[in-house]
């Protein structure tokens, strides 16, 4: 399995090279981290296009019309503006979803590791998705997030350590959790 979907990689390349402002001395950034991948596009939004248009599928504007021609030509996009959409479809079955960042100079793409635990339940999921692989995270850094009480949110950690999602570290105040 793909740690990262190639085809959701693939559309946030072709994505920040279509839609680029090529007159701006900046570069792509693509950032490689052991939990994510970001794709960074110097440029915002064309003129007359909102982030919530643009994140959910429903407007896209060509920017650069002929490299968009070239890109579908040779079969790295399939239809203009489905870019994002693919992309959230591509992560249907993930646990943590691909983020979007829409700012005024700059339109960030970040793609989480793809992973599906499906021996975990719903109230499970709503955790792990606040869990992090690099950093332990205590009691009281998730319990605000999450729509169920400390003493819920502890046992729902507990059952995450024996079934081997979670690495449980230290003991009572000090107990720490991170995702293995």
């Amino acid at each position: 399995m793909e740690k990262i979907p190639q085809a959701a990689f693939r559309e946030a390349i072709a994505n920040a090279l279509i839609h680029r402002v090529w007159d701006i001395d900046s570069h792509i950034r693509v950032s490689m981290f052991d939990d994510r991948i970001e794709v960074v596009s110097p440029g915002g939004l064309p003129a007359g296009i909102t982030a919530e248009e643009y994140l959910s599928g429903k407007l896209s504007v060509l920017r650069n019309r002929n490299l968009a021609n070239v890109f579908y030509r040779l079969g790295f996009v399939e239809i203009f503006g489905t870019g994002i959409t693919r992309i959230k479809q591509l992560y249907a079955e993930s646990l943590i979803k691909p983020d979007f960042e829409v700012s005024e100079n700059a339109i960030k793409i970040m793609l989480p590791l793809f992973e599906t635990n499906v021996n975990l339940t719903e109230d499970e999921k709503v955790i792990y998705k606040l869990l992090s692989k690099t950093m332990l995270k205590s009691i009281s850094e998730i319990a605000p997030y999450v729509p169920f009480g400390k003493s819920k949110t502890t046992h729902l950690l507990k059952t995450m350590g024996e079934k081997g999602v979670v690495a449980v570290e230290g003991k009572g105040r000090g107990t720490k959790y991170i995702i293995k």
